[in-house]
């Protein structure tokens, strides 16, 4: 008898997808609010991790500016990887698989903007509160090397950029993640799981792609440290950007996707068989 494969085929995955934005639109709004939020811690740990890799090799960066974004993207994607296999709600995969939904009939048009509202403001509760209680108040990252390095992060982040730059990174960014999420639910082993997510978040951080989500730990806590950026400059500059280009990026998986494997969901996928039963249903019961 011959093993059975170690991942699932294209359709099955983009199938599984659509099945898990399913079950996101019927789980009570309260829980998952409260997944986002620990979503929101859970990424960052990374986005922690991250600062204090690249904050504390100042002596690498000088002369080897890249070394030290391939070093410090490597531990980043920790903070995925928590979400995924804990099943926490995370705004940039919903960017893609609840469209997937949509399209195809599971889940109301309605339940999309919803669905993103809550688990936008429960990652942005989770991560400030990361960044307040856990990076600032603890007191991990408020002396130097690490404090000098996040105030000049939000400037390179936020400041120099043109907002159509942090959009275009955007793009790449949930690109590379919504990547990562595809693979992740492909895999059926957790060992799979984890290195189908680690690299291409390592490719995104390293690169420099801008994460709405990532950006809502990093950049608030640079304004609690008292960097140039302000609160209002941060959100109409960096989150409508990154959001923007972080929807733009999961579309450009999700409706693919769709078109290549998804053209006959309702004949062969969960939601016909259930209709069939109950057309089967009803007619025995006409007969009877």
């Amino acid at each position: 008898m011959a093993d059975a494969p170690s991942t699932l085929k294209p359709a099955e995955t983009a199938a599984a997808l659509v099945e898990m934005a399913v079950a996101k639109h019927n789980t009570r709004w309260d829980k998952t609010f409260f997944k986002a939020v620990l979503a929101g811690v859970m990424l960052s740990f990374g986005g922690l991790f991250y600062l204090i890799m690249a904050g504390g090799s100042a002596g690498i960066g000088a002369s080897n500016p890249g070394l030290v974004k391939v070093m410090a993207g490597f531990v980043f994607p920790v903070g995925l990887v928590m979400i995924v296999l804990q099943g926490f709600d995370l705004l940039t995969s919903n960017l893609m698989i609840f469209p997937m939904a949509a399209i195809k009939g599971a889940i109301p048009w309605w339940g999309v903007p919803v669905n993103w509202i809550i688990v936008t403001f429960g990652n942005l509760v989770g991560s400030l509160f990361f960044a307040a209680l856990l990076a600032k108040s603890d007191g991990l990252v408020t002396a130097e090397p690490y404090l000098g390095y996040i105030q000049s992060f939000a400037i390179t982040k936020a400041i120099t950029p043109a907002w159509y730059q942090i959009f275009l990174r955007g793009i790449g960014c949930n690109w590379l993640v919504c990547v990562a999420v595809w693979q992740a639910a492909a895999a059926k082993e957790t060992s799979s799981k984890i290195v189908a997510t680690w690299f291409p978040i390592w490719v995104f951080v390293a690169c420099g792609f801008d994460h709405v989500v990532a950006n809502m730990f990093s950049l608030p806590l640079s304004i609690m440290l008292h960097s140039e950026l302000t609160t209002d400059y941060y959100i109409k500059k960096s989150l409508i950007a990154s959001y923007l280009g972080n929807i733009v990026g999961g579309l450009l998986v999700g409706l693919p996707a769709v078109y290549f494997y998804l053209g006959d969901w309702e004949a062969g996928g969960l939601r016909a068989a259930e209709e069939a039963e109950t057309e089967k249903a009803s007619a025995s019961y006409s007969s009877a």
